[in-house]
């Protein structure tokens, strides 16, 4: 999924278009009920869009083949480098894909509050489905405001990856448990040249940029998107922290010189990635990240471990987020298309083939404990992170990502010294939060 996955870090997605030629087409759900499945022998055509591409399409092409085996007479075609756009362009166009699959997890408050993704409630119902069996935090970036209009297909996790030698090198033996030894050990690990420009940064505080985002710091922080009355709530003593926490790491290296460093910096998903090249020392990156180091970066000696919390309490959160598959408004076969779903989300076998694949994390409990699940000891970081109870998933709202940007695009002046009042800063942030979702109407 090497995408972003990253949860937003690429705002991807990817869609599925069944179109029967027998029996199970149905109606859409929450108009007569849930559509009817088809029967088994029944001959219909599976059409597949999807932002795969490479050997990750291959990977899920090998899944959704396996499809197969319930359904002998289906007929499947993938097609790669589908988006979101397409997916809401065919259900305004009133010509959607019967299974849509989305990166971009960020977007689930829209699809569900909108009716752009069928509401999946009477078909859970029917097929009495116990969804126990998905995790909690994977549970909680698939629905919205108690509708579940999509299923999950697999995670991210994210953790902590340090270079082991340039630890050493420090004299650092272990790496970072708390935010107050992560700063300790970055400023040990930075290298300068001799006029003063940063050779290797020991980690960058810089957000966003790579797996530096607001979703997937906060939970090392304690810190939460609402108060307990419902509204936004970065305007708290957690969020300041996290703030200063990179504002102090920032001004260590100083902004300018940071800014000049970065901007020599490979993309997140080339060979030239920072952490690939020895530029950086310590960063969050998602389970993903190992398959890339081992393709890439061979040579390149590491360790993972959860990320550094405020406070001891707090060690062994982790952030999730991940692929999300739905049904779109208009969908022509419904009844297969939520056969598709239910397969994806709750055969393990598919499951655990898939996340061997292309090195994700599984999203249901029985796959996590597979032991045909392949996990070396960089990789099983994730998958403890993934089965813990302090996992949390990606905050949900009716206006997509747009409180994750204005929080994102607050940090990086505040980064830049821009902001006067930190505190009345992320006020003013809270306000423009709340009155976009009011604008919503949802």
């Amino acid at each position: 999924m090497r995408k972003l996955h990253r949860a937003a870090l690429l705002c991807v997605a990817a869609a599925v278009s069944l179109t029967a030629c027998a029996a199970g087409s149905g109606g859409q759900a929450g108009q007569s009920g849930p559509a009817a499945a088809p029967g088994r022998d029944d001959r219909f055509s599976l059409t597949v869009w999807s932002n795969y591409s490479g050997r990750e399409q291959d990977e899920v092409t090998k899944a959704l083949e396996s499809f197969k085996a319930k359904y002998p007479n289906a007929e499947i075609r993938h097609e790669g480098s589908q988006d979101d756009d397409k997916i809401t362009a065919g259900i305004r166009g009133g010509n959607p894909p019967d299974v849509a699959l989305s990166f971009t997890t960020d977007n689930i408050g829209q699809f569900c509050s909108s009716g752009s993704f069928q509401d999946l409630k009477p078909y859970l119902e029917r097929d009495d489905v116990d969804l126990g069996q998905i995790t909690d935090a994977v549970r909680s970036y698939t629905e919205y405001k108690g509708t579940r209009c999509a299923m999950p297909l697999l995670s991210d996790v994210y953790g902590l990856y340090y270079n082991k030698d340039l630890l050493a090198e420090a004299g650092i033996t272990a790496p970072p448990r708390t935010t107050a030894e992560l700063l300790d050990f970055a400023k040990r690990t930075t290298k300068r040249a001799p006029d003063g420009s940063i050779e290797v940064a020991g980690f960058l505080p810089s957000m966003p940029f790579y797996a530096n985002n607001p979703q997937i710091w906060a939970p090392h922080f304690g810190a939460k998107w609402e108060t307990a009355a419902g509204r936004s709530g970065l305007a708290s003593p957690e969020w300041e922290e996290m703030l200063r926490f990179q504002k102090e790491l920032v001004d260590f290296y100083g902004h300018d010189a940071l800014e000049r460093f970065r901007a020599g910096l490979g993309q997140q998903y080339s060979n030239d990635h920072a952490f690939h090249q020895r530029k950086i020392a310590m960063m969050i990156d998602g389970e993903y990240r190992t398959a890339f180091l081992q393709d890439q970066a061979p040579d390149v000696r590491f360790g993972t471990a959860p990320f550094p919390t405020s406070k001891p309490e707090l060690y062994g959160t982790g952030f999730t987020a991940g692929t999300i598959m739905g049904i779109p408004k208009g969908a022509k076969n419904p009844g297969a298309a939520w056969e598709l779903i239910k397969h994806l989300s709750f055969d393990t076998t598919a499951i655990v083939d898939l996340a061997n694949g292309i090195k994700n994390i599984p999203h249901t409990k029985a796959a996590l404990a597979d032991p045909r699940l392949e996990v070396d000891d960089n990789f099983r970081t994730f998958i403890d992170l993934a089965a813990s109870d302090k996992l949390q998933g990606n905050p949900v709202t009716p206006i997509g990502d747009a409180h994750i940007k204005a929080i994102g695009d607050f940090a990086t002046s505040w980064q830049a010294g821009k902001v006067p009042d930190l505190r009345a800063g992320l006020a003013e942030v809270d306000r423009q939060i709340d009155d976009r979702i009011a604008k919503s109407g949802k």
